[in-house]
């Protein structure tokens, strides 16, 4: 275990063991490995190495065949998957890695969606803001996505980079207390990276949020309060493909 306060650490993982098929060697390994309250963490490795794996097994989305995964004081592995469907609704703000954004929803709808399935985070939107729907301008205005040139369109028809950043105001809406983002600013122009790392680490300082961020762009690190790379605490990842 590191040298964490065992009063704020918000995220442990001990003995965890995970593959994605029954007969398959395990893509994750890890003994001991935690993450304290308001974090920033960087998490680096390969393609291959098990990242987009282990963000699933701290999201509740997948759990592992071994060991236990506690969120916020919550043992993950025991939940039912309507349970962690609920805690993960309530508690996590997650930037996949493919966006999944709803094609037949606006702009907004996409923004305001984890609202419609947490009262939890609803009541924090209002309380952040007038409304949902005004927090969810507010979070689209700071990274410039602007009415008159996005907030009417459709999400299909925005660009990559735009698809992204709405991407990162939903899992931001609500104010949940972990957002674990997956190569969120991997489709962004360096002066659209660093005005977008500005605004996530200016919404999660305010609210104490904790941040896991995956990235192959290793320059990023130097801008958390800690690094981490797989190698380090899993296993597994030391055979991983590069």
């Amino acid at each position: 275990m590191t040298g964490i306060d065992p009063v704020s650490v918000q995220i442990r993982l001990r003995g965890v063991r995970f593959a994605w098929r029954r007969y398959e060697s395990d893509i994750i390994d890890i003994d001991d490995f935690t993450v304290a309250k308001g974090e920033r963490l960087f998490i680096e490795g390969p393609s291959g190495s098990g990242k987009s794996s282990l963000l699933s097994l701290l999201g509740g989305v997948v759990v592992p065949r071994e060991g236990r995964v506690e969120v916020l004081g919550e043992n993950l592995s025991s939940m039912r998957g309507w349970r962690r469907d609920r805690f993960r609704a309530d508690h996590v703000g997650f930037v996949f890695q493919m966006f999944n954004l709803v094609p037949y929803l606006s702009v907004v709808d996409n923004v305001i969606l984890p609202c419609r399935f947490s009262r939890r985070r609803r009541a924090r939107s209002e309380a952040r803001s007038s409304s949902v729907h005004a927090d969810a301008m507010r979070l689209l205005a700071e990274l410039e996505l602007d009415r008159s040139k996005v907030i009417d369109r459709a999400v299909v028809d925005l660009s990559i980079g735009q698809q992204q950043r709405v991407a990162v105001a939903r899992s931001l809406i609500g104010s949940p207390e972990i957002v674990i983002a997956d190569e969120p600013t991997s489709a962004l122009d360096e002066g659209t990276r660093e005005r977008f790392l500005e605004l996530l680490f200016n919404e999660c300082d305010a609210e104490d949020t904790t941040l896991l961020f995956v990235s192959h762009d290793t320059r990023l690190g130097t801008l958390f309060n800690r690094r981490v790379s797989l190698k380090e605490i899993n296993r597994s990842a030391v055979e991983a493909p590069s």
